[in-house]
């Protein structure tokens, strides 16, 4: 599967932890399941305008979630959809302003 570099980028991770490396020039995504490092590399350069100095990437599992009825109803089993997360690392004087496009 071709996968083009508009498609790699899902959306921003804002937390507390990720606004704290955000003042240190990294800044996390969710992005595309099938995303290598490369392609994730080229989708920030070309949808912020700046220079990538170096990508990490993570699989998250999905959680296990378990919610027991009342009454003693069956307990529902459900299971979060696996997903893939980068941290982005810019080269020093480039910044991108995640909250002016939220």
């Amino acid at each position: 599967m071709e996968l083009h570099w508009q498609d790699v980028l899902i959306r921003p991770l804002i937390t507390e932890k990720n606004t704290r490396i955000m003042e240190l020039g990294q800044y996390m995504f969710e992005v595309h399941p099938a995303a290598n490092k490369t392609i994730i590399k080229e989708a920030v350069e070309r949808t912020f305008n700046v220079k990538v100095r170096k990508v990490n990437t993570m699989n998250v599992r999905g959680k296990v979630r378990r919610r027991v009825r009342r009454r003693g109803g069956p307990t529902i089993v459900g299971q979060e959809p696996k997903r893939k997360k980068a941290i982005v690392s810019l080269e020093p004087g480039y910044t991108i302003d995640l909250f002016s496009q939220l």
